[in-house]
């Protein structure tokens, strides 16, 4: 099974990615923002990064942006996770770096299947 390092601003949203994901038996790491999860990237490496893209502090395209400058990170699947549906911000996430894209509202079969697709 994977690590992984969920970051939203949403306690709801962090707790669904932390109980559907452990209960698939992944390790999962929650931060509130990218500033919380940079400084945990910094230090650890996981399989996979599932962030939000609005976020106090910093948000998901400068955590994807900042990951990416990290050795264990230039090549990891980063997943966002948000309620952006625009082609631009789709587009502009995938130039800094990040893997895919999950439609807010997320729920249970669509996380595990975008979580699969990328781990395999």
């Amino acid at each position: 099974m994977a690590s992984i390092l969920a970051v939203d601003d949403s306690q709801a949203i962090r707790s669904l990615m932390q109980v559907v994901l452990e209960g698939e038996g992944h390790t999962v790491f929650v931060k509130e923002n990218g500033r919380e999860a940079l400084d945990f990237a910094r230090n650890h490496t996981v399989d996979l990064v599932i962030t939000d893209l609005n976020m106090p502090e910093m948000g998901g395209m400068s955590l994807v942006s900042h990951l990416r400058r990290l050795d264990n990170y230039k090549t990891l699947p980063i997943l966002v996770i948000t309620t952006e549906t625009a082609d631009y911000k789709k587009q502009k996430a995938r130039t800094v770096g990040a893997t895919g894209w999950i439609a807010k509202p997320v729920d249970k079969s669509r996380l595990l299947n975008a979580v699969a697709k990328t781990i395999k």
